[in-house]
């Protein structure tokens, strides 16, 4: 009996064993099959809303939110299809002759080459009008084409001239790169003469302010999220993840309750000012000493109040550290992830930055000097790492402090200067000049 049940266990790890065998041998047609489907997800909805053109908001009529919908649709099917392609290849590389063998003799039979070819062709032909960006993401990052090229991509409608028009959007020319020979007025003014002569300018004017809107909501959107998702995280975390974990090994009584010597002097100095009170409203309503007993009692209260409070501030300094790293991680993936809304927001800022008039650059230039690495700024970087070093419960070294003051606002200093005089400078040297009279 007992070699019965071992038998048919051994058969049953067998089977396990030669499914799982013919799984991985499998790995490359499965692969190369879901990059298949992705890829036709992809050409249906190009046939269904695009007219078999690529998906792109200068080639259709939608709002704002159908067009997130259809990027949305259209970064997930790319990713599957490239990381699936990725596997396919690197799968493959492991499938030599004696694999081949292998498949054979488990019963697993690869598909023809020709059939290969003609889903890696098909696949090919459908990501190759994305495979000039960055990302699939990418689609949104606003069009800085001249006036003429927008109007012509859009009434094109073959794929070899949509692709001039992307390779312009994967090397936007940024502002603090717009030198030529003549000055930046006069050919401004000569572009704009073409584009109020141009009888079909207003079409390109509709399309710019759709491309302008589309880009504010998604660096809004993004800011929103580099703002609330760390925060969220760090509530989320410190709440359900590493509050119980912390109580849990700091519920003991026994356990110490102050983290550094600051907050021991701290919670001695409040136990003082609490005896003092106490002496001083028993003099001011002139009623008799208090014995020496019942001012002990009241001492060991408070002591005990004192005490309990600062071990809570010391459980909840070390909450805040490992919160603070799951913080720090959601914010760098929330980076990795958002490379095409990083380049929106960054073109978004270019554009504010550089629109403003030269009083108000020169403006915001004085106030952010003036507060990081002005006069006064010492008092303000002081008051941050105390209020830091409070945050994660460690003492405020006063050397740190004031060698950090001495050093890091010299060199943010620097580092604007040269901004100024590298880039400013070309870009506006009127700004420039408006800085230096102001501050002055």
């Amino acid at each position: 009996m007992p070699t019965m049940k071992n038998s048919v266990f051994s058969e049953k790890i067998y089977s396990f064993l030669l499914g799982l065998y013919r799984w991985y041998l499998r790995t490359p047609e499965r692969s190369l099959d879901e990059a298949y489907n992705a890829a036709l997800k992809i050409k249906e909805l190009e046939d269904q809303h695009f007219n078999g053109n690529k998906i792109d908001p200068d080639l259709a009529m939608y709002s704002n939110n159908v067009m997130d919908y259809f990027e949305a649709d259209l970064r997930k099917q790319l990713k599957i299809a490239r990381m699936r392609l990725t596997e396919f290849k690197g799968s493959r590389w492991f499938l030599n002759e004696g694999n081949q063998k292998a498949a054979n003799k488990a019963g697993v039979e690869y598909p023809e080459p020709y059939v290969i070819l003609e889903k890696l062709r098909f696949i090919d032909q459908v990501i190759s009008k994305y495979t000039l960006e960055e990302d699939p993401s990418a689609l949104v990052v606003v069009d800085k084409r001249p006036q003429i090229q927008t109007r012509s991509s859009i009434n094109s409608t073959s794929i070899p001239k949509q692709k001039v028009p992307i390779t312009e959007n994967r090397k936007p020319q940024g502002k603090a790169n717009t030198t030529g020979i003549l000055p930046r007025s006069i050919l401004s003014t000569i572009t704009r003469l073409q584009v109020e002569l141009d009888p079909n300018s207003e079409q390109d004017v509709v399309q710019n302010f759709r491309q302008t809107q589309r880009r504010t909501i998604i660096s809004i959107r993004f800011i929103l999220l580099l703002i609330i998702v760390p925060l969220l995280t760090h509530q989320l975390a410190k709440a359900l993840v590493v509050g119980p974990l912390i109580e849990h090994f700091r519920g003991s009584e026994t356990m110490q309750v102050f983290l550094n010597v600051e907050m021991e002097e701290e919670a001695l100095s409040e136990l003082e000012r609490y005896e003092e009170r106490l002496k001083f409203e028993n003099l001011i309503t002139k009623a008799p000493p208090l014995p020496v007993e019942e001012l002990e009692i009241h001492l060991k209260e408070k002591a005990g109040e004192i005490a309990e409070d600062f071990r809570k501030e010391s459980s909840n300094a070390i909450k805040n550290v490992f919160a603070d790293m799951f913080s720090v991680a959601a914010f760098i993936w929330l980076l990795l992830v958002s490379k095409s809304s990083i380049a929106t927001i960054k073109e978004f800022f270019d554009n504010i930055v550089y629109g403003l008039s030269d009083s108000a650059k020169a403006f915001i230039i004085i106030l952010f000097t003036d507060v990081f690495v002005g006069f006064h700024s010492p008092h303000g970087w002081e008051v941050i790492l105390e209020g830091i070093s409070r945050h994660w419960g460690l003492p405020a070294n006063r050397d740190f402090i004031f060698l950090f003051i001495a050093t890091f606002p010299v060199i943010l200093d620097t580092i604007f200067k040269y901004w100024i005089f590298r880039y400013l400078n070309r870009i506006s040297p009127s700004a420039v000049a408006t800085y230096h009279n102001m501050n002055e």
